[in-house]
């Protein structure tokens, strides 16, 4: 018995960390709407500053008064604010007059429809390029970093506490009411109940960082709060605290008034009675209250945007309320096993029947949510999100094939040695087999009170004695504990999927990114042309990065960084799936290891060789070559 506690701890603790672990993994900021078009286009080099500047996402955003941000080439603000709708999935902001040439960065920073941040930044230029203070890198904010990892911890959290709650009572209800008296069954339902509630009240608070500014310090921000309150994400956080209100009246009768019902529907009529019109009341109330605490992901998550939301939303409840009644119960009935001092076969043998069903409409639902968010067989195997499905289906199959042998030993199962006596706490670590002798000197009442509770704890270690030594019974244990450390793994890749594009959504942004301008192309060439002073690095930058006429920009440093005027160098283009080339370019030299030149024409898109030729000395020469994506 010393070793049951540690591998039911263990496999507890694994359902924690392997979740944990996977979310932590997830892209913080997964966004799950795109960027697809802009005006001035992304990298291009206009003649004049435009009055405006418009973006375009793959679908609706939800935006703040700060969610589109032009800036200079110092690094100011070069828009007049705030953020206004365009059109179709398009925002825009109003620039500044009498903008001066140079290169500008515009960052945005919204809210998809399933309420992840998007976050990103790009530039273009007025007259020429030109250096520029912003960069890039340090405009993606809202769901990176410290912020993102807890709000992932706070949605797990929040996703074990519904299944704990909802599948822990469904249990109860359906497939064991005596199980209602059991104190272990009691402690998982009330900790889902308080996990759920305590990770809503966290995802309430860090919301308005999560999707803005990225600061722990902004977690406690009122006005934050009030914004995330007016959007669709904060009124389901709401809902569903109004809910777990109703919820915890729902456990409060059921593990008072209903347990005590089922204790004597042994007895007289009236008493039977009692409880099945308690448990008809629970199984009515429960399900609404389940079905709108689903609800909540439902409407705020991926089922609320895309195709088909109309039946995407009801399916995605019935699958969030199978998947807890099967994985909710599974921990039941392994807390049951290892922590009651007996459990009903029959009870066991319902919640089989149960599982089964629940993992048929699992499969139906999941069939669906795959088709429609992934929608192509280049999805499933070349995005994030399909490969993660894969993973999942893998899992389920596990899972099938472990709930196979339970199966069978529940069909083996023999009737348990009896319930535990009214009002005794099962006692996990007893070994005694004999009641010790009670203090000579104690009083009457205490020297009794102290036989009793030996008694029971003696009376408790028989009853586990006698449970274990079935051997159904130890069997049934260890593909339990198997089958529900798999669905802790399951569970983790499910929740991961939540955080991750969909795969219809990411080929689509992939097909609308191909398409638009791909911005400035920049590539680094190492030489050694085998002389003297003959090893280096020339960097050419060429921008936009576009059909049409660019600009080149070709610098050339020595191994220690510094700028190197070499004798002679020249750069060419060359197009060989359009035999169009080689397009020879010869710079100018105009600062020490700097060349430039203007009016390079590159008349089609598509993949070009650049082939740089350098020359260190009248004998010493070598050209290095790399293909680029010109769009």
């Amino acid at each position: 018995m010393q070793t049951v506690v540690p591998r039911l701890r263990a496999v507890l603790l694994l359902f924690l960390s392997v979740t944990g672990a996977l979310l932590a993994g997830a892209a913080p900021g997964a966004a799950h709407a795109a960027l697809t078009g802009s005006d001035p286009q992304r990298g291009s080099v206009v003649a004049e500053a435009p009055e405006q500047v418009t973006v375009t996402f793959s679908e609706t955003v939800a935006l703040a008064e700060d969610s589109l941000r032009v800036l200079d080439p110092q690094g100011e603000r070069a828009d007049t604010g705030p953020t206004t709708e365009a059109g179709a999935n398009s925002y825009s902001v109003q620039l500044k007059p009498g903008l001066p040439n140079g290169t500008f960065t515009v960052a945005y920073q919204v809210v998809s429809a399933d309420s992840h941040p998007v976050a990103g930044a790009y530039t273009f230029s007025v007259g020429a390029p030109s250096e520029t203070s912003v960069s890039l890198a340090d405009q993606a904010r809202g769901g990176d970093g410290a912020v993102g990892t807890l709000y992932d911890v706070e949605r797990y959290v929040s996703y074990a506490g519904f299944v704990l709650l909802v599948g822990g009572a469904a249990f109860v209800l359906v497939c064991w009411p005596g199980g209602a008296r059991v104190q272990p069954l009691q402690r998982i339902v009330v900790t889902g109940w308080l996990a759920l509630t305590s990770g809503t009240l966290a995802l309430l608070l860090t919301r308005g960082a999560y999707t803005t500014s990225g600061k722990l310090g902004d977690v406690f921000d009122l006005g934050l709060l009030g914004q995330v309150l007016q959007t669709k994400t904060g009124a389901a956080l709401v809902s569903r605290l109004l809910l777990l209100a109703a919820a915890a009246l729902f456990v409060a009768v059921l593990f008072g008034p209903y347990a005590q019902a089922a204790r004597g529907a042994d007895g007289s009529g009236e008493g039977r009675g009692r409880s099945r019109d308690l448990a008809f009341g629970l199984g009515v109330g429960g399900t609404v209250v389940a079905t709108g605490l689903a609800a909540t992901w439902a409407l705020s998550e991926h089922a609320s945007t895309g195709i088909q939301t109309g039946v995407a939303m009801p399916l995605d409840v019935v699958h969030l309320l199978a998947v807890a009644a099967w994985l909710g119960g599974l921990v039941a009935v392994l807390v049951a096993l290892y922590r009651a001092p007996g459990i009903d076969p029959t009870a066991v043998r319902r919640f089989s029947r149960l599982a089964f069903g629940s993992m048929v409409v699992l499969a139906v639902t999941g069939l669906y949510q795959s088709w429609r968010q992934v929608g192509s067989w280049s999805g499933l195997t070349g995005t994030d999100y399909g490969r993660l499905l894969l993973l999942k289906v893998a899992l389920v199959a596990v899972v099938l094939a472990v709930a196979w042998f339970s199966r069978r030993w529940t069909a083996r199962l023999a009737p348990g040695p009896g319930e535990p006596a009214e009002d005794v706490e099962p006692v996990e670590d007893v070994t005694a087999t004999e009641p010790e002798e009670a203090a000579p000197d104690a009083p009457d009442g205490e020297r009794a009170s102290q036989l009793a509770r030996q008694r029971a704890a003696v009376a408790t270690a028989a009853v586990k004695r006698a449970r274990d030594a079935d051997p159904a019974r130890s069997g049934l244990r260890r593909s339990v504990l198997l089958e529900t450390a798999v669905a802790a793994v399951l569970l983790g890749v499910t929740t991961l999927l939540t955080a991750t594009e969909p795969a219809r959504t990411q080929e689509a942004a992939d097909r609308a990114g191909a398409a638009a301008p791909a911005g400035p192309v920049s590539v680094e060439l190492p030489f050694d042309t085998g002389g003297a002073d003959g090893k280096g690095t020339a960097t050419i930058d060429l921008e936009p990065g576009l059909t049409g006429t660019n600009s080149l920009h070709l610098y050339v440093q020595r191994p220690n960084g510094s700028g190197y005027n070499v004798p002679e160098i020249t750069v060419d283009f060359t197009h060989r799936a359009k035999d169009i080339g080689p397009l020879p370019v010869t710079p100018d030299l105009i600062a020490t290891g700097h060349w430039s030149a203007t009016g390079v024409t590159l008349p089609v898109a598509g993949e070009w060789e650049v082939a740089v030729t350098v020359r260190t000395s009248d004998i010493d020469q070598v050209t290095v070559k790399k293909n680029v994506k010109i769009s």
